[in-house]
C-alpha cells in the first residue's frame, strides 16, 4: 500500500522584492549623503575663512554633550544644592547672631567702662614725654572733659593737650616732663604765655610738670593767669584728692605764698 507524501509548507514568510521601497530608500540615502557632503564642505570653507568659528562651534558641541549628561542628574544635584544652601544659610544666621550678641556685650562693657573710668596712679617720672602727655589727657577724660586731643609735637606752639571743660571752657595744657632736679623756670612760662591765649584762644591755660616750679615762674604764672600744676598737685589730681586744674581751688589750697596760689 502506497501512502502519498504530504508537502510541508515553509512557514518562513518570504518577502517579495519591492522596487518602489528600494528606490525610495536609496533616494533618501543619496539625499542624506549630499546634505552631509554639503555641510562638510561648508564647514571646511568656514574653517578656512574663519577658524575661530570652528573653535566656537566645537566648544558649543562639547558643552551641549556635557549638559545633556548632567541633565539626568540635575534633579538630585538640585536637591542636594538646596539642602546645602539651607544648611549654610542657617549656619550663617547663627554666626551673625552670635557676632551681634558679642558686639552688643562689648558696647555695654565699653559704656560701663566710660562711666567708671579710673586712671590708676602712676610714677610720672617713669614716663617718656609722649606717655606723660597721654596720661594728662586721660585725666582730663576721667574728669568729664570733651574733645580731648593730644597735639604735642613739632610745631605745637606750646599746646600739648587740648580739651573742653564740662562747663564749655576751652582748656590748653602744656606738659613738662622734667627730671626731679630740673624745675620749670620763668622762660618756660613766658613761652607758653605768649601762645596759650593769643594763638590757642585758651579760656584756661594750664602748665603741668612732673617736677616743681621756680619762684619767678610761679609769679609770672600768677600775673598772666596760668594755672601751674607741680608734682605734688599732679599726684593729688591723679589720686582724686584735689580739684582739676580748671576748677577753683579749695580753701585748703589758699595760702599767702604766690607760688602756692599759682601752682593750683
Amino acid at each position: 500500500m502506497t501512502v502519498p507524501e504530504r508537502r510541508v509548507r515553509d512557514r518562513r514568510v518570504r518577502r517579495r522584492f519591492d522596487l518602489r521601497a528600494t528606490t525610495v530608500t536609496f533616494g533618501l540615502a543619496a539625499i542624506a549623503l549630499v546634505l552631509v557632503g554639503w555641510v562638510v564642505r561648508m564647514a571646511f570653507d568656514v574653517a578656512q575663512r574663519r577658524p575661530v568659528w570652528v573653535f566656537v562651534l566645537a566648544i558649543g558641541a562639547v558643552a551641549a554633550v556635557l549638559l545633556r549628561r548632567r541633565a539626568r542628574s540635575r534633579s538630585s544635584a538640585g536637591r542636594t544644592a538646596l539642602r546645602t544652601t539651607d544648611a549654610l544659610a542657617a549656619a550663617t544666621a547663627t554666626a551673625l547672631d552670635e557676632l551681634e550678641e558679642g558686639r552688643a556685650a562689648e558696647r555695654v562693657e565699653y559704656a560701663r567702662g566710660e562711666e567708671t573710668t579710673v586712671v590708676a596712679p602712676v610714677e610720672h617720672e617713669e614716663l617718656d614725654p609722649y606717655e606723660f602727655e597721654e596720661a594728662i589727657a586721660d585725666l582730663c577724660r576721667r574728669d568729664g572733659c570733651a574733645e580731648v586731643e593730644v597735639v604735642g609735637g613739632a610745631g605745637d606752639l606750646g599746646a600739648d593737650v587740648l580739651a573742653v571743660a564740662p562747663d564749655g571752657r576751652r582748656i590748653v595744657i602744656q606738659c613738662k616732663r622734667y627730671s626731679e632736679d630740673n624745675k620749670v623756670g620763668s622762660q618756660d612760662l613766658q613761652r607758653f604765655g605768649g601762645t596759650c591765649f593769643t594763638v590757642h584762644d585758651a579760656d584756661v591755660a594750664v602748665l603741668v610738670a612732673s617736677t616743681d616750679f621756680t619762684a619767678p615762674a610761679a609769679d609770672y604764672a600768677e600775673r598772666c593767669g596760668i594755672v601751674c600744676v607741680n608734682e605734688e598737685r599732679l599726684r593729688d589730681w591723679c589720686e582724686g584728692g584735689g580739684p582739676a586744674p580748671w576748677e577753683p581751688p579749695g580753701p585748703e589750697q589758699d595760702g599767702p605764698e604766690p607760688s602756692d596760689r599759682a601752682s593750683w
